[in-house]
């Protein structure tokens, strides 16, 4: 499968997307914390890339909420992403590893992936090239924003939340 880099762009406002955003040049995250964003806990999947997506977040503790993420194409793992929303200082970051299905990281032993704090909002949280937004208690829509082959494309993965 090929591989997907999320594209982390210095730009300002919304970039090429409708639903993703960016930081401005020097503007800081804003104050946020962990119990805001607390609605993403749970266990969620959907379909994206022609497979099954799935999702399963922690309640926050100890200053985060972990995740662990995987793509299923035709019975087989595509790849997975471990990651965490961190409270840092006074704002949130959301950071992520990538691993294929047989667990090879893809990013080097100390290299995250981050996806500062842009905007949050009720039910609502905006990352750089990442935005969250729980439409109901049993659904969640995830744009991210993905480059490929030096293409920027938002991608929806839109979830369900499952018992």
């Amino acid at each position: 499968m090929r591989r997907l880099l999320f594209l982390l762009l210095m730009g300002t406002g919304i970039v090429s997307a409708q639903k993703t955003m960016q930081l401005s040049e020097g503007q800081e995250s804003p104050s946020a914390s962990l119990k805001e964003v607390a609605w993403i806990e749970g266990s969620w999947s959907g379909e994206a890339f022609g497979g099954t997506a799935e999702e399963i977040w922690s309640a926050p503790l100890g200053d985060s909420m972990m995740f662990v993420f995987r793509l299923v194409n035709d019975n087989k793992v595509s790849f997975y992403e471990v990651g965490h929303i961190q409270q840092l200082e006074n704002s949130l970051i959301l950071q992520l590893k990538h691993f294929d299905g047989n667990l090879k990281g893809w990013e080097d032993k100390i290299e995250t992936i981050d996806f500062k704090l842009v905007k949050l909002e009720k039910n609502k949280v905006y990352f750089e090239g990442l935005t969250m937004e729980l439409v109901d208690k049993n659904h969640m829509n995830v744009y991210v924003l993905i480059e490929e082959n030096g293409e920027a494309e938002e991608i929806l993965f839109a979830y369900s939340k499952k018992p």
